[in-house]
């Protein structure tokens, strides 16, 4: 492995060589939209080596899926089963994709949304490879424990590991009972969590729970090549079910909330700057010698400057599970989950926002390339 954390040539090979093709069912959702960026592009022609739903323009809805190997299933006979099922599983996406494009078609959506707006994106946990007795890159492995976890292990792990994303929360949801009815007698469903995002007007950053702008900072299309992608079109996804305590922070003052993210409510600048998109400078201070970013704000602790500038690709989404259970569902893609391990022990020490979350559910998983449908190369 080198410096950056991406495969030598050599380990690659092997490593896709076995288990290469379980992205194949991402094909079925791979249109692009009109406006995506140009790490898009490659998924337009009839080859495609990426799986959509990373850099994909992020949708208004997202269903996650975990399943698990069925106990029984090892070695080459799990690889048939599961070959079977992800074959059929790329022939219900494909025809969920054409059934949300259709329906775009239908509706009165503006000309930026004529396309069919529904992704599926394979991911493989950390136990998967080992039981079907194939060899997982070395980055794949389980997140250890971080100060301040309370995970429901009923909401965390899985084998694979499935992001269904559409305009539409009725898409996804016809979309993962279809794919239930084909994995019976090979997957067993492990957990499963819905988010949206708020109505939000074109080109406004959606907010979350906590009232502020969420997904304004984020890698351009450039950094997604250096930071995101790894040479052989894999990338990693981590989730983490974020139980927020909305009521505790809502009673704070407007300047107090301002403190702790660092940014403005309001506007969604960083704080010591006037607009959204400004780059937030930690290290600027007052004439006083104050940091103008407080040093436990989130915005600090979650900076890409103290990480030599290596960033993730979010994609947050709000969920509202009732009975007091409402959070952020983060989703973030990147090279290598070390990234992820990293950041969150430092906001666990640092980040004032912490004493408002709560991580209930985890998952990390290794997001194949994708392939065209039915080459399924086990």
């Amino acid at each position: 492995m080198n410096q950056s954390g991406t495969p030598s040539s050599t380990t690659r090979r092997s490593m896709l060589a076995r288990v290469a093709g379980l992205g194949a069912l991402a094909a079925a959702g791979c249109s692009r939209a009109p406006g995506g960026t140009h790490a898009d592009a490659d998924l337009a022609g009839p080859r495609k080596p990426r799986q959509a739903g990373v850099t994909t323009p992020q949708q208004n809805a997202v269903l996650l899926l975990a399943y698990d190997l069925e106990p029984g299933l090892r070695g080459p006979d799990g690889v048939r089963a599961l070959r079977r099922v992800l074959t059929r599983w790329a022939r219900t996406l494909q025809e969920a994709h054409e059934e949300a494009h259709e329906e775009a078609h239908e509706v009165a959506y503006e000309a930026a949304h004529k396309e069919a707006r529904f992704t599926a994106t394979l991911g493989i946990g950390p136990a998967l490879p080992a039981r079907l007795g194939r060899t997982a890159p070395d980055a794949l492995r389980e997140l250890p424990p971080f100060p301040g976890d309370r995970l429901d292990p009923a909401r965390c792990g899985g084998d694979l590991v499935l992001q269904l994303c559409a305009d539409d929360a009725r898409a996804t949801a016809r979309a993962a009972a279809a794919l239930a009815r084909s994995a019976h007698g090979t997957l067993r469903p492990r957990w499963r969590q819905a988010g949206f995002l708020p109505p939000t007007a074109p080109g406004q950053t959606p907010r979350n729970l906590l009232g502020f702008k969420d997904g304004t900072a984020g890698p351009t299309p450039e950094e997604c090549e250096r930071w995101v992608w790894r040479e052989d079109d894999t990338t990693f996804l981590v989730v983490r079910r974020i139980h927020l305590r909305v009521a505790e922070f809502a009673r704070l003052r407007t300047d107090r909330q301002e403190e702790i993210i660092g940014r403005r409510r309001a506007s969604g600048a960083p704080l010591g700057s006037t607009r959204e998109h400004d780059d937030p400078d930690i290290f600027a201070r007052t004439p006083q010698g104050r940091y103008v970013i407080p040093a436990r704000s989130h915005v600090r602790a979650a900076s890409p400057r103290l990480d030599g500038g290596a960033q993730m690709l979010r994609r947050g989404y709000s969920y509202d599970d009732g009975r007091g259970d409402q959070g952020l569902l983060f989703l973030a893609f990147m090279r290598d989950p070390a990234l992820f391990v990293r950041v969150q022990q430092r906001m666990a020490a640092q980040d004032e926002l912490s004493a408002f979350t709560e991580h209930r559910g985890s998952a990390v998983a290794y997001v194949l390339p994708g392939r065209d449908l039915g080459t399924l190369v086990l």
